[in-house]
């Protein structure tokens, strides 16, 4: 791994992803855990921007969490703002107080130096037809089946509700995603979904699943009931605190990165291409009422997924 590649991962990233132009001004965004990655930004940034900010903030406790008022506040007066943090911003009221304010903004949550080197080398532009296709398929849809050999078998309506392309190309004024990127994902309707998931690849927050698949029993739009071993335990300690809004299903999303690779990591493991990720707590990103702070989201491993009855996903090989 090496100092050189991790510099040459983050100039991709604000070079080829963030589109950084001579003329804009940048802020980094980072913690402590993932201050290397920040470093490596900001000295990358030095090149490329007008004027660039490195910004450190404690570690927040949830994915979801709101940073600090004045991180928040600072997030809103740049053009271009990146985060590597170790827990999610992106369903955060900062980050899209920033995007209104006319902000690029990129997450990068649970970001690791050796995942920037790998995935930063995929070919972002090939995703992005990927997703886009997907998107406009979703966007068409009106009732998503989803089914596992496990014993998925979830219902999740969603006539009317426009998905959204996480491409990893962020080049238009109050654009935003995740980098690594490559997913294609959407708000189900509130309150509707019905059925069982089993989470059988890795959750936010837990990791890789490596003792017994995680079983939500889904209903009207709400988790009632998660059995498993102690990893659903784990996640049961997570939502309990901020219940009962944490157990909305907050989230449908299919993932369309080539280059990702499950390993536990929720950034890089929900854009895995064939899989489905399916999240529970805030929807507001993607247009719902469910304010809560926490978004935490399961990975499912080999699903089949119809799309108003027509087969989109074959036991996790995309059809498109």
């Amino acid at each position: 791994m090496g100092l050189k590649k991790l510099d040459e991962a983050a100039f991709i990233a604000l070079h080829d992803c963030m589109a950084v132009k001579k003329d804009e001004n940048v802020l980094v965004l980072t913690d402590d855990q993932t201050l290397p990655i920040g470093q490596a930004l900001f000295d990358a940034g030095k090149t490329l921007a007008r004027e660039i900010l490195l910004a450190i903030m404690p570690v927040r406790k949830v994915n979801g969490e709101e940073p600090p008022a004045e991180i928040a506040e600072l997030m809103t007066r740049y053009q271009v703002v990146i985060c590597p943090s170790q827990k999610s911003l992106t369903h955060t009221a900062a980050r899209r107080n920033a995007c209104k304010a006319g902000a690029r903004v990129g997450t990068m949550p649970g970001i690791t130096e050796e995942m920037m080197i790998r995935t930063m080398q995929a070919d972002y532009h090939t995703i992005a037809e990927r997703t886009k296709k997907l998107t406009t398929i979703l966007d068409q849809t009106a009732l998503v089946k989803v089914t596992t050999s496990l014993g998925t078998d979830i219902i999740l309506p969603v006539e009317g509700i426009k998905a959204i392309s996480s491409t990893g190309l962020l080049l238009e004024k109050g654009a935003f995603g995740n980098l690594p990127s490559g997913e294609s994902y959407m708000m189900p309707e509130e309150g509707k979904s019905t059925g069982i998931i089993v989470v059988d690849g890795s959750f936010a927050g837990i990791g890789k699943i490596t003792d017994q698949p995680i079983r939500l029993i889904v209903e009207k739009g709400f988790v009632v009931k998660i059995e498993g071993g102690t990893e659903a335990k784990k996640l049961e300690e997570m939502l309990k605190p901020l219940a009962p809004k944490s157990y909305t299903i907050a989230e449908l999303g299919i993932g369309t990165n080539d280059q990702a690779r499950i390993c536990g990591n929720i950034l890089e493991d929900e854009k895995v291409m064939g899989t489905v990720h399916i999240a529970l707590g805030n929807n507001m990103s993607m247009g719902g009422s469910c304010d809560v702070a926490i978004h935490v989201d399961g990975i499912i491993m080999h699903p089949s997924v119809w799309v108003d009855g027509a087969l989109l996903l074959d036991n996790g090989k995309l059809l498109i």
